[in-house]
């Protein structure tokens, strides 16, 4: 009887040792998806901005030349704002969207956004932005890989960072209307640490996500999809990440 416990414990390990090596084969390859889907779509951004930054004739469908100097039309505010629009979609109409639509729309919203990007090329020195664009490259980079390899449970870490989130947005809503130079400033020290701290806890809760799908049997399509919104996920904290960092330390044009 204890020869046969264990021949069965050995067994047992030897089963579990396959598992665990299926699953974070699963994982790895779900999180090397995220992260394609991430720098594909920041791609598509930077081509658009600088599409759009360096063209002229393009321009001109956003912006109009007044007396007063360059206003944005309506089509040139709808670019504005049509990025939360997108992400909004993708998120709360998440179940009833095909693989294939979500692509088409987050594909189509890191092109708008990328149109949007190119007001800021036009407004700081190339020098400034591609600096911002490094430092934003190293510390996500460092995050990210902090929170992948972590034993530790960062979830109470990431609540308190939405919190700050939270009250970030609460702020600038706020300094819309009071225009404040030092609250703006404020709320750029606090969004980087707000979004370096996410990439760390986005990044971990990804992995789960990966994890778990061995163990769940998602669909190819479902799988598709949850890779999808982690790539949108990961792709907003870098950018709002560098866009912070771009009004801290960024140099505007003459």
């Amino acid at each position: 009887m204890s020869n046969f416990n264990q021949q069965e414990f050995s067994n047992y390990t030897v089963l579990e040792s396959k598992q665990a090596r299926t699953t974070g084969a699963v994982s790895r390859k779900f999180m090397a998806g995220v992260f394609t889907w991430m720098f594909f779509a920041l791609g598509v951004s930077t081509l658009f901005a600088v599409m759009f930054a360096n063209n002229t004739e393009l321009l001109g469908y956003l912006i109009n030349i007044t007396e007063k100097g360059a206003r944005l039309n309506m089509l040139g505010w709808a670019v504005t704002f049509a990025p939360l629009a997108f992400v909004l979609i993708m998120s709360f109409a998440f179940n009833r969207l095909s693989a294939t639509a979500l692509t088409a729309l987050f594909m189509a919203y890191a092109a708008v956004n990328g149109i949007s990007f190119s007001f800021i090329l036009l407004t700081y020195t190339t020098g400034s932005v591609i600096g911002c664009f490094a430092s934003a490259s190293v510390m996500f980079g460092v995050m990210a890989l902090m929170g992948y390899t972590t034993d530790k449970d960062l979830t109470s870490f990431g609540s308190l960072m939405m919190m700050g989130l939270v009250g970030m947005l609460i702020a600038m809503m706020v300094n819309w209307f009071l225009h404040s130079d030092a609250l703006g400033y404020i709320i750029s020290i606090v969004g980087v640490a707000v979004f370096t701290g996410l990439t760390a806890y986005d990044v971990q809760k990804l992995k789960r996500v990966g994890a778990g799908l061995e163990y769940e049997g998602t669909s190819a399509n479902d799988t598709k999809k949850l890779v999808l919104m982690g790539g949108l996920t990961l792709y907003l904290d870098f950018v709002n990440l560098f866009l912070m960092l771009l009004r801290l330390f960024g140099g505007k044009r003459d």
